[in-house]
């Protein structure tokens, strides 16, 4: 049974907190990939980063409603989420805009079970960790070429 560390992709490309947004943009472009990891200074996996991610910066920004009463202000929708859209938007750095809540994978985990874990959670990559040390990647079209033999 084919295991992560068999299809992984071993050399990966990674950004951390300080990398500009303008850098992951030319990265994610010129190596043809939909994500990131996220590592600190020793190599440790933080989060990910996704195109999708860079694609909200330009999505149209929406101001949530709020009714005056006397001197407060009350927001009728989650003002968490607010400024969390407004920091998204105006984002110079991965550090404003990656995913800490990462979900990786061993390099035992087994072929079907990174499947599942893609197809349930609507995941296109998935670092795999070692001790908490990237050591690679597996992405849906390693999924599809470890299906094809190649």
């Amino acid at each position: 049974m084919l295991k992560a560390v068999d299809i992984m992709t071993k050399e990966v490309k990674t950004v951390t907190e300080e990398t500009s947004v303008r850098d992951l943009a030319r990265i994610l472009t010129e190596n043809r990939i939909g994500s990131v990891p996220v590592v600190d200074a020793d190599g440790k996996l933080i989060g990910i980063v996704t195109e999708s991610d860079l694609i909200e910066q330009d999505k149209n920004f929406h101001i949530p409603t709020v009714i005056s009463l006397f001197d407060w202000i009350i927001y009728l929708e989650s003002e968490k989420k607010f400024e969390r859209e407004l920091k998204r938007m105006t984002a110079r750095t991965v550090g404003d805009i990656y995913t800490k809540d990462v979900i990786a994978i061993a390099p035992s985990t087994p072929v079907s079970e990174i499947a599942d874990t893609m197809s349930n959670r609507r995941i296109h990559a998935l670092p795999v960790v070692d001790e908490g040390r990237l050591v690679g990647i597996v992405s849906r079209i390693d999924l599809i070429r470890s299906m094809v033999g190649s």
